[in-house]
């Protein structure tokens, strides 16, 4: 009987859920260290949080990495399907799980695990070469069929959802995050064709789903009037040229200001930015398949 040597690549399977689990993996971190961000944890401050700071993020984001593995390699010569859809449902709660345990039960990254699962099982349905669009819109296929053992209780979510009538996480899952890629990604690119340095452009990019969405974090914690304050805020640090200029790092000041004063924090404009960062380090290596580097088994993971 042959012995398997160490030195043995993992089957493409196991390869292609160890890659795709790491770029989820990788857009969480970035998503945590990028500094300065309004109201949320970062690698300078605390936000408007009272129990996690960076090191609790850091931790809970490679906690993750198995369950976005196993929910890659389920997801792999799948189609999207109500089977589909309840596995890696199963597989995010046991992430959660891990998540609690991790972070003495502080919940760092719920909506991600939902956001970055449904994507990272979208982008193993769809192949590594798909594109950002291809991968939401099978991730909107997969999150709009019934999970029939999803526990009956009423989150914070939900409750919100139902009280201003805004669609939430579901919502933008469902439709195939129409924000992430229609609004995030084209202005993280935008960014980058203008020159600006990449930190600012993703911070202009989160500041510019502020803008965006009816972010249920911030409803959860203060209601519509501050959401409204919050939205109008960041399109003025926009609408200065973004953090890259002098006015626009006086209008994020302001903009920080008022969440910190509502004790409000924008957690759902945090987990698509996530998902922005996600899509495109995949289109960095839609790019590598195309030249044959991850073909060819030459990106490391």
């Amino acid at each position: 009987m042959r012995i398997q040597s160490i030195q043995e690549k993992p089957k493409p399977a196991v390869f292609y859920s160890r890659l795709i689990a790491k770029m989820a993996v990788t857009a969480l971190v970035d998503e945590a260290v990028l500094t300065p961000k309004p109201g949320l944890v970062d690698a300078a401050t605390n936000g408007s949080h009272q129990d996690m700071n960076i090191d609790t993020l850091l931790t809970s984001a490679y906690a993750l990495q198995p369950t976005f593995s196993q929910i890659a390699l389920y997801s792999q010569e799948k189609q999207p399907s109500q089977m589909l859809r309840e596995e890696i449902a199963r597989i995010g709660r046991e992430g959660e799980q891990i998540m609690y345990g991790v972070t003495n039960g502080v919940n760092t990254h719920k909506g991600a695990i939902w956001a970055l699962g449904l994507l990272a099982s979208a982008t193993a349905v769809c192949g590594i070469q798909a594109s950002p669009a291809s991968i939401a819109a099978a991730a909107g296929q997969i999150a709009r069929y019934a999970d029939r053992f999803c526990p009956l209780h009423t989150s914070n979510g939900l409750r919100v959802k139902k009280q201003y009538g805004v669609k939430g996480a579901a919502g933008e899952a469902e439709q195939g995050f129409p924000h992430v890629i229609h609004i995030g990604l084209p202005a993280l690119h935008k960014a980058r064709k203008l020159g600006i340095h990449e930190t600012s452009a993703r911070i202009d990019t989160l500041v510019t789903l502020m803008a965006k969405i009816d972010d249920t974090c911030i409803l959860h914690r203060a209601g519509s009037a501050v959401l409204e304050e919050v939205k109008m805020a960041a399109s003025s640090v926009l609408g200065a040229g973004g953090v890259s200029t002098s006015l626009g790092k006086q209008r994020l000041e302001a903009l920080d200001n008022i969440l910190l004063s509502a004790n409000a924090s924008p957690g759902g404009s945090a987990d698509l930015l996530a998902a922005v960062l996600f899509l495109d380090r995949i289109s960095f290596f839609e790019e590598s398949y195309l030249q044959g580097g991850v073909a060819n088994g030459n990106v490391s993971v």
